[in-house]
């Protein structure tokens, strides 16, 4: 088996990571950065974003599974303490893959390309100096025009994320859906917004379009882009899928409970 290994480059990582390392290559398996099986992220859920993005071309060849060095994550459930008896679970293979979707944004522009992207946590889109004005379509149909300060669109394994601080659902990740939240949105006698969150299922789709020719800023989770000469922009429920390796239960409701609701 190959693997990797993503740090977060702080002592603690670091040294994490050569023990894991010299652990994994005692046992036979390769250290390969390009071609890996499993992909061990040490640090916190941004790490693990920064693996899933380095192999994202092959995600129906590799797992994730992540090391905390933090406060516990979504995406990071095993404590450093732990890092021997995970190093004996993946040189004896003893995991199960689970697989939870991911958003496609397409950025269509008048005069480039599409830019195709995907997602684990959510995209973003920005004006950053007028008020964000677009108009949304759901199925190809218009269902209203945004005014506000910007618009989050978020994977279901997202929806803990930014998605949540902005007030919008929290989805179960195993289910085939993808939601888009509202940023501080302009509602008053002229101006009108659903001022709901909205999950949509696999097999919908929706549409952004400029009402301005204006510059905008995205994110594709901790990516950042500046958008000119934008016609319009896509979003769905990839095709492709994220894959972690399970190594024992990881009860998505009992990490809500205690990131978010425990006091210990």
């Amino acid at each position: 088996m190959r693997f990797s290994i993503q740090s977060r480059r702080d002592s603690q990582s670091n040294e994490l990571m050569e023990l894991a390392t010299t652990y994994l290559t005692d046992f036979g398996l390769i250290l390969d950065e390009e071609e890996p099986d499993i992909v061990i992220s040490i640090g916190g859920d941004g790490t693990l974003l920064h693996a899933f993005h380095r192999h994202a071309h092959r995600l129906d060849k590799v797992a994730f599974v992540g090391i905390h060095t933090g406060h516990l994550g979504f995406y990071a459930d095993w404590k450093p303490s732990e890092l021997e008896k995970l190093v004996l679970s993946i040189a004896k293979n003893e995991f199960n893959v689970v697989e939870y979707p991911l958003l496609e944004v397409q950025v269509h522009c008048h005069s480039s390309e599409t830019t195709r992207y995907l997602a684990l946590n959510e995209a973003t889109i920005k004006s950053p100096d007028v008020t964000l004005v677009m108009d949304i379509e759901l199925n190809g149909n218009q269902f209203e025009r945004f005014r506000g300060d910007g618009l989050c669109v978020s994977t279901p394994s997202g929806s803990t994320a930014y998605n949540k601080a902005l007030g919008g659902a929290i989805i179960h990740p195993t289910l085939q859906a993808f939601q888009i939240t509202e940023m501080a949105s302009i509602n008053n006698r002229v101006f009108r917004t659903v001022g709901s969150s909205l999950v949509l299922p696999a097999h919908h789709s929706c549409t952004l379009k400029p009402v301005k020719d204006q510059q905008f800023t995205m994110t594709i989770d901790h990516k950042h882009l500046l958008q000119s000469d934008l016609k319009f922009i896509t979003f769905n429920v990839a095709n492709e899928k994220v894959r972690f390796a399970r190594f024992r239960p990881f009860p998505f409701w009992e990490r809500v409970h205690d990131s978010f609701v425990s006091n210990d």
